[in-house]
C-alpha cells in the first residue's frame, strides 16, 4: 500500500497493492489490522453506494455533532474528483480543501475523518462507494455550497449536474455565521 501525503491531519489517501494476472486482478478493499496501522481505527457501521452519470456533482455534505461521520470512499466503476473540506475550527488547515481523483482502475481510496465536508464530481458514469463510522441522521445533515466563491474549489467542469437541494446550501461564511450564533 502506498500512502499519499494529504497535508491534512487524519485525512488519509491510499493506493492499494493490486495483484494482476491473466484472469484479472485482486486487491484488499478493507483490512481492519492494516487500516489500524494507517491510523484508521474507527468502526465502520454503514455502507452506502451511489450511481452518477458523467458530471454529476454531489456535496458538500456532512453531519453535525454528535453525528459526524468518518468516511472511507472509493469508486467501484468510473472516476471521480473527491473534495474534503476541513471544517474543524482548531485545525491548522481549517477552511482548506483536499482534492483527489478516485479511479476504479487504481482502486485508490480516501479516508475522511469527521469534521470534514465532503463532495465529489463524477468524471464519467461512476459507482461511488463509502463506508461510514456513524449512521445517517437526517436531522443533523447539513452542507456547504459547492461553488462558494470564497472557497474557490476547482471542480474542473463548468456546468455540473447538481441537485436542487445542493444548489441551496449555505456558503462557507453563512455556515460559520450560523455556528457562531
Amino acid at each position: 500500500m502506498e500512502i499519499i501525503d494529504t497535508g491534512f491531519e487524519g485525512l488519509i489517501a491510499v493506493e492499494p497493492d493490486i495483484y494482476t494476472d491473466a484472469r484479472g486482478n485482486f486487491f484488499e478493499s478493507y483490512h481492519l489490522a492494516k487500516f489500524k496501522e494507517l491510523g484508521i481505527s474507527e468502526e465502520f457501521i454503514q455502507d452506502n453506494q451511489s450511481y452518477s452519470d458523467k458530471h454529476v456533482l454531489r456535496g458538500l455534505h456532512f453531519q453535525k455533532a454528535p453525528f459526524e461521520q468518518g468516511k472511507l470512499v472509493r469508486v467501484v466503476t468510473g472516476r471521480a474528483i473527491d473534495i474534503a473540506l476541513d471544517i474543524r475550527r482548531d485545525s491548522k488547515t481549517f477552511g482548506q480543501y483536499f482534492k483527489y481523483e478516485l479511479d476504479s482502475v487504481k482502486n485508490n481510496f480516501l479516508y475522511i475523518p469527521g469534521g470534514f465536508a465532503h463532495g465529489f464530481l463524477s468524471l464519467e458514469k461512476t459507482i461511488f462507494f463509502y463506508k461510514c463510522t456513524k449512521f445517517y441522521d437526517k436531522q443533523s445533515e447539513v452542507g456547504i455550497l459547492w461553488d462558494d466563491k470564497d472557497l474557490k474549489i476547482d471542480w474542473g467542469v463548468k456546468n455540473p449536474l447538481v441537485s436542487e437541494k445542493d444548489q441551496k446550501l449555505p456558503t462557507f461564511q453563512e455556515f460559520l455565521n450560523n455556528i457562531e450564533k
